[in-house]
């Protein structure tokens, strides 16, 4: 297990970058930057994209950014002072802000890494303190995304004796929400006049022994898909996918997709 702050550099190197950067090309490609206001970024990481939004923006306009992870944060402070930009990096949890309503005239929302039961909290979060009127964006990893991993998901825990679980295999998958799902959440928030741009990206492995030494597998999205399997038997269930890796890969790349999806809305004035 890596500490708080392995976990914050990790994030930095890897996550940011690789990860970050296919959902950062969507929101920079369909969402316009206020040339004046204040703007709110939840989790925004360590802050590369952040900083780079504020490069962009003009200097009438105000950046806040928030991520529930100090260590996080911290980077994120280093960084802005690096470059001489005054962006704000403030611990928040996405899904129970402390501003006030009505009080950001942009707010984005980076949901890529948040679990899906938490996003509809989190979507009605930032419709809350966005201003009437103003546009509120927010991205995830939609439906289909990891595919590749889940089938062979079930397949490892039958070798590995833990056919038990396999009802889990099936919770993980269902519960990645579809594009319309992430519409209804965002509808019943109270957005109107919604878009939803979708990218299918890839993540390209050599063998089953290079996806287990990726941070972003083994470190941030296997704990997850591993939860409820008994601690004492996830190192035979990672043996029994590495193996099944190698044999379906046939001396070629595994492929990991994923569905980068960003929906953008206006807060309803009528509220």
């Amino acid at each position: 297990m890596n500490s708080p702050k392995e976990l914050a550099f990790l994030e930095d190197l890897y996550i940011a970058t690789d990860w970050g950067e296919r959902f950062a090309e969507l929101v920079d490609q369909h969402v316009e930057l206020l040339i004046e206001g204040c703007a709110l970024y939840l989790a925004a990481g360590t802050g590369a994209h952040a900083l780079a939004l504020q490069a962009r923006a003009s200097d009438k306009l105000e950046l806040l950014c928030t991520d529930e992870n100090e260590e996080c944060l911290e980077l994120a402070r280093a960084k802005a002072v690096a470059v001489n930009q005054e962006t704000e990096f403030r611990l928040e949890t996405p899904g129970a802000l402390s501003f006030h309503d009505d009080e950001f005239d942009l707010v984005l929302g980076n949901g890529s890494m948040v679990a899906p039961p938490q996003l509809p909290e989190m979507i009605a979060e930032m419709v809350r303190v966005a201003r009437p009127g103003s546009t509120v964006a927010w991205w995830l990893a939609s439906a289909s995304s990891f595919g590749e991993f889940f089938s062979i998901y079930w397949e490892a825990l039958l070798s590995a004796g833990l056919n038990e679980h396999g009802a889990e295999v099936e919770r993980l998958i269902v519960e990645r929400p579809t594009v319309r799902d992430a519409e209804k959440w965002a509808e019943h928030a109270g957005l109107e006049k919604l878009a939803s741009w979708t990218n299918i990206e890839e993540f390209d492995y050599e063998s089953g022994q290079q996806f287990f030494n990726s941070p972003l597998i083994t470190d941030f999205l296997l704990p997850n898909w591993l939860h409820a399997v008994p601690e004492a038997a996830r190192g035979r269930v990672v043996k029994e996918l590495e193996r099944i890796i190698d044999e379906e890969r046939h001396s070629g790349e595994f492929s990991l997709t994923l569905k980068a999806t960003l929906v953008t809305g206006k807060k309803s004035r009528a509220q």
